[in-house]
């Protein structure tokens, strides 16, 4: 389930960046440079789920662990 729910993430931050190069292009640059920001925050929050600490382990395998 997690899987799923990062990939969607992923792919709405993709969305994100193609709808932003539009806005931009249209004119709106204020909803094009918010819209690159929330893309970031989705970007790092994936890896944060998914990057592995010094450890070596990834919160997303804990989870999954059931800890």
């Amino acid at each position: 389930m997690t899987d799923t729910v990062l990939s969607i993430v992923v792919l709405l931050a993709i969305a994100l960046l193609i709808g932003a190069f539009f806005a931009w292009r249209q004119g709106y640059r204020r909803q094009a440079v918010l819209m690159v920001v929330l893309a970031l925050v989705a970007g790092m929050n994936v890896a944060i789920w998914t990057v592995p600490n010094a450890a070596g382990n990834a919160p997303l395998d804990q989870i999954e662990r059931g800890r």
